[in-house]
């Protein structure tokens, strides 16, 4: 009796082999497109999230200087010096929708005045007199909104060398005035508009502002007592 030995695979079972494979492939794809989709998700968050971050701390480093001059010792009172003398810039920051502006003196470079605005998703710097600059880069980040809230932390007395009368009232001093500022930015990904991000710093205007009482008729400055 001759006996026949099946030799390879038969056609039902390369079928189910091939099923087989294809399911592995499609599961290995699968988990492939999302491993590749979460992590060009992080890289665009990660871009945003730092480009906020660096955008806000170069506002914190030039909002620091607001009405920074290199005469501030005159601006106090003191019987060495004499009587003091009102800042040029001490009403310089104000803020509007999505802006601010404000003034200090550079050493090297001058007067402002300087700023920041939000035109058309897009963040600009004012230079003095070299005008308007873009910050932020509008085929990375669309910025949607920019707000500045200033608060004053603290209202007081600055003491002159003299009392306003024999009496020695204060009433005549000039006051300092500490504040804060609020910087929010919200910016998106221009490649996902979904990736939204914000970001929040809250500083301390270092050049506190010092304000004189007016006393005359025209509207001059009188800083202390005489």
């Amino acid at each position: 009796m001759n006996m026949r030995y099946q030799r390879g695979l038969s056609l039902v079972e390369l079928m189910v082999g091939i099923a087989v494979g294809l399911f592995v492939v499609a599961a290995a794809t699968l988990v492939t497109s999302t491993q590749l989709s979460s992590n060009r998700r992080l890289l665009l968050e990660t871009q945003v999230q730092q480009d906020l971050r660096a955008t806000a701390d170069i506002m914190v480093r030039e909002l620091r200087r607001n009405n920074y001059s290199s005469i501030a010792q005159l601006m106090v009172s003191n019987p060495s010096i004499g009587e003091a003398i009102p800042s040029p810039y001490a009403t310089s920051l104000s803020t509007g929708p999505s802006s601010v502006q404000f003034d200090y003196r550079r050493p090297d470079a001058g007067a402002g005045p300087f700023g920041f605005k939000l035109e058309a998703g897009v963040i600009k710097t004012r230079m003095a007199s070299s005008g308007w600059q873009e910050l932020t880069d509008r085929n990375v980040l669309t910025v949607s909104a920019l707000d500045f809230t200033p608060t004053t932390v603290s209202d007081e007395k600055l003491a002159c060398p003299k009392d306003c009368t024999s009496g020695g009232a204060d009433s005549c001093w000039p006051t300092v005035k500490t504040q804060d500022l609020l910087i929010t930015i919200k910016g998106s990904s221009v490649s996902d508009p979904s990736i939204t991000r914000i970001v929040q710093r809250t500083i301390r205007l270092r050049n506190d502002r010092v304000e004189f009482k007016v006393t005359t008729a025209v509207g001059g400055f009188i800083p202390c007592p005489q």
